[in-house]
């Protein structure tokens, strides 16, 4: 039994979906079939149960052990490797990161390509995921960095902050609203507009400001992504208030109106979080500088 096949069932545990498994680990689907079953004749064990009709694949209780000690090992070599690269200062291997779409589009690109200019022999394999999903993924291991916006403190967890942005108001090319230098919060009374759906941390970041100062806008939409608001906004659903760097863009190309919010509210925290109780990696460690460098 190798190390990369243990790295594909958890893989495979953690993707639920084969093709996924295969396409992270540059193999066929069949190929972790073949993995998955060599595991089970060697254990004599069934490890894991495909759900009627679909290709999703959940554990059975024998897997659940074995996918726990797994993690485990795969742990303990990653350890082996990083103490070993330690003794020659080397920075090598892999950072799993997860992130929102909001700031791994738009932020994130160029930080990644600043890392491996820096260190060539090391890697960011980046997903992009639902603020929930990455905080349950970086509490359970599946990835060694989470970098969220509005990074809330919570048990297990330890935020380390990056730059805050600036929040927007865009609007369509030819809304009344468009071109002007600045507007007030107060200015934005009774406007139509499309939003983050309720359980986003901007989203509610937004509501509380808007309570905050008495207002109340029109809900005309709600999207989970970052680009169908953007596109909302630009076809004329209405207004929206996005981080400045997901807008820059599409404000430079004159497909949205890109208007300052005057107040000192109006910004969006971004923090990287890890496991306290989990030493980083040398890698991982020099990503969190670089992103939370001011």
């Amino acid at each position: 039994m190798q190390i990369e096949t243990l790295k594909v069932f958890t893989d495979l545990v953690e993707l639920e979906n084969f093709s996924l498994a295969a396409e992270r680990n540059f193999i066929t689907q069949s190929a972790v079939s073949q993995q998955i079953r060599g595991l089970e004749e060697r254990f004599n064990r069934r490890l894991l149960e495909r759900v009627r009709g679909r290709r999703d694949v959940k554990l059975t209780p024998a897997g659940e052990i074995f996918y726990r000690e797994a993690r485990s090992v795969l742990s303990a070599y990653d350890h082996l490797q990083e103490s070993l690269r330690s003794v020659v200062g080397k920075i090598g291997g892999t950072v799993k990161v997860s992130t929102v779409y909001s700031v791994g589009l738009h932020e994130l690109p160029a930080k990644v390509r600043e890392f491996m200019k820096k260190f060539p022999a090391a890697k960011i394999d980046l997903e992009y995921s639902r603020t929930t999903r990455v905080v349950r993924d970086v509490l359970t291991g599946v990835v060694e960095l989470g970098v969220l916006a509005f990074p809330e403190p919570r048990r297990g967890l330890t935020i380390a902050h990056m730059p805050e942005n600036r929040m927007v108001l865009i609007t369509p090319p030819d809304h009344k609203f468009a071109g002007r230098k600045s507007l007030r919060t107060r200015d934005l009374e009774g406007e139509d507009f499309v939003h983050f759906e309720r359980d986003v941390p901007t989203r509610k970041a937004v509501d509380r400001i808007f309570k905050e100062n008495g207002v109340e806008v029109k809900k005309v939409a709600e999207f989970d992504n970052i680009e169908t608001i953007k596109r909302a906004v630009e076809v004329g659903f209405g207004l929206s208030i996005l981080p400045e760097p997901s807008v820059r863009d599409a404000g430079r190309a004159g497909l949205l109106s890109v208007v300052p919010l005057v107040e000192d509210h109006w910004t969006r925290s971004v923090g990287v979080i890890y496991r306290s109780d989990r030493q980083l990696s040398l890698a991982a460690k020099k990503f969190v500088s670089l992103l939370t460098d001011q």
